[in-house]
């Protein structure tokens, strides 16, 4: 069905897009603002994104590709508009009230490990952030990620792994300045 849709949309078929566009928009956007980590920008580079297809999808040669393709988009879309913003601030979350006692103990624990995960993958590169994203978050195979980004496999391994040691090390960092008391609160 999407491959019909794909054609159709290159043929330029308006309805057959917006039908797309509903289908891929919700995972183009996650990607987007797991790498950029800013809601606002992820909005703006998946707004581009979906122009840049509009005006492409007639040259894509291979609708079964159509996901890839989209993929490796959005993801040069954000990792230029990461590099563009230089932003390093942090995106401010409200937690529930601590008052709150309908809250078990546990699902603090889950928060603030949410939240320290967070703060080590915002000291990574747009590109680590990229190679994570399509791993974890789309569930891509590393030969996928590699297809997609336009890297050989080993290159995409190595970010794997470099990224992963960053975020090991951010976090074991975080850990040790924080005072033993505290992790037992």
């Amino acid at each position: 069905m999407q491959r019909t849709l794909v054609e159709r949309a290159a043929r330029g078929d308006a309805a057959a897009f917006e039908d797309l566009v509903g289908l891929a928009s919700p995972r183009l956007f996650g990607i987007a603002q797991r790498i950029l980590r800013d809601h606002h920008l992820a909005e703006d580079v998946l707004q581009g994104t979906l122009i840049t297809i509009w005006d492409e999808l007639p040259r894509l040669r291979d609708p079964e590709r159509f996901d890839a393709w989209t993929y490796r988009l959005v993801v040069r879309a954000s990792v230029t508009a990461s590099r563009r913003e230089r932003r390093g601030g942090g995106v401010v979350q409200l937690l529930p009230d601590d008052a709150d006692t309908s809250r078990a103990p546990d699902q603090y624990r889950v928060i603030a490990d949410r939240d320290q995960l967070d703060r080590a993958f915002q000291t990574l590169k747009p590109d680590q952030r990229a190679v994570l994203v399509l791993q974890h978050y789309a569930g891509l195979t590393l030969v996928e990620v590699a297809d997609v980004l336009g890297i050989p496999v080993g290159t995409a391994a190595s970010r794997t792994h470099y990224a992963t040691r960053a975020m090991r090390a951010t976090i074991e960092a975080d850990e040790r300045t924080i005072d033993p008391r505290e992790r037992s609160a």
